[in-house]
């Protein structure tokens, strides 16, 4: 049998294996020296009380005859899908548009198959690792990276959208932390359904949001006829662990042929996959009660200050400094220095690990990503090591 062709178009190894893999040289040749990651965007703090009374609720509830579930409805559990619905779109998406899943990242992946291999897909440049190798992986090179500057708020050039079907947009992004205006929301939309092009927006930073800004595309006029939303409860309530997220698909986006997307979706959900927990679900039904979305505010405030105290210390460097702002994620620029370089000096000097910028695509080169997630005190012990960098 022959390997799939298409692997060979990708990094051996993931970006995070890579940074993983020279965080473990260096401790071999300093087994001593005491890391501070700023590097994987992996929550650090507990599940909040009322998650964590809500999953032992579920799990007593599986060891009863009377309460004990199976299988349940592939696309999620009604009660949940209607509170999100509620808590989080305030009813502007329909709870029968939502299907629940295992995360977000997994269902990346399904949305290459949903759009066939014949399909053009357009990604930020520099945009998370995952959209890029999910779609080489199923597609090959049907690619268009579309570059995003500091000088645009790190949003592409509309017109670039004319190359491809289907166009990949995070906001609050991963990596840069910069956060999408209404009106650069609205030029997509209205150039999605002037062109009959799909809009996939990446929301699962949505929680981090300050202000008046977006936190959903259905927030701009006509967004349902061209556009998915995925979203997660990684990042907003502490599940990465814990696996949960959901995708909207509303019932007016149509393929060319006026084929409902959302019933491919369907059917393409029944056949690959079980429905997600019933213990994440009945943690996530928790997570967006009243008292839940305050524990939720609180623990956000919290990464949303490890990234203010960050971002002052990098500032304070003379270091081109973005985002963390609407987002727990900071991307900066050492001057002179290539991505790795830099990496590598702030590890040697400091003993920090972060992440390399051009892990995210071309136009990442000579930043890093920054991750505000961590225990306070890691947070200002890496801020006074970064007080003697130089």
């Amino acid at each position: 049998m022959k390997r799939n062709p298409h692997f060979a178009c990708v990094s051996e190894r993931y970006l995070f294996q890579e940074v993983l893999k020279r965080k473990e040289a260096f401790l071999k040749e300093h087994p001593h020296a005491k890391i501070i990651s700023l590097s994987i965007g992996d929550t650090t703090e507990p599940l909040s009380k009322t998650i964590v009374e809500g999953l032992i609720e579920s799990a007593h509830s599986l060891g009863k005859v009377e309460s004990y579930l199976g299988y349940g409805p592939e696309k999620g559990q009604e009660a949940l899908r209607k509170k999100i619905a509620d808590a989080l779109y305030q009813n502007k998406v329909s709870s029968d548009d939502i299907f629940i899943s295992d995360g977000a990242k997994c269902d990346i992946g399904r949305l290459q198959i949903l759009f066939g291999s014949d399909c053009t897909i357009g990604l930020q440049d520099p945009a998370y690792p995952a959209y890029l190798d999910t779609a080489v992986l199923f597609r090959g090179p049907k690619i268009h990276l579309l570059p995003c500057e500091p000088k645009n708020n790190f949003f592409f050039n509309i017109e670039e959208m004319k190359k491809v079907d289907a166009v990949f947009i995070c906001s609050p992004n991963n990596p840069t932390g910069a956060i999408l205006s209404k009106k650069q929301l609205e030029q997509a939309v209205a150039f999605a359904k002037k062109h009959g092009k799909i809009i996939v927006f990446d929301a699962a930073y949505a929680s981090y949001v300050q202000g008046d800004h977006l936190r959903s595309i259905y927030e701009i006029e006509g967004a349902e006829d061209v556009a998915i939303e995925i979203g997660s409860f990684s990042k907003m309530a502490g599940f990465s662990g814990v696996r949960l997220g959901w995708t909207v698909i509303p019932s007016s986006l149509k393929f060319a042929d006026g084929h409902p997307v959302k019933a491919d979706w369907s059917r393409l959900i029944t056949t690959f996959f079980n429905g997600a927990s019933v213990l994440s679900q009945k943690a996530a039904l928790s997570a967006l009660s009243h008292e839940g979305l305050k524990e939720i505010a609180t623990q956000v405030s919290f990464y949303l200050e490890n990234a203010s105290l960050l971002r002052n210390a990098f500032i304070n460097l003379n270091f081109e400094t973005y985002g963390g702002e609407h987002s727990p994620y900071l991307w900066v620029r050492i001057p002179g220095k290539t991505s790795w370089q830099a990496f590598q000096e702030l590890l040697d000097k400091s003993h920090i690990i972060t992440t390399p910028g051009v892990g995210f695509g071309p136009q990442g080169e000579g930043f890093l990503r920054i991750s505000s997630f961590g225990r306070r005190s890691h947070i200002e012990e890496a801020i006074e090591r970064l007080h003697k960098f130089s």
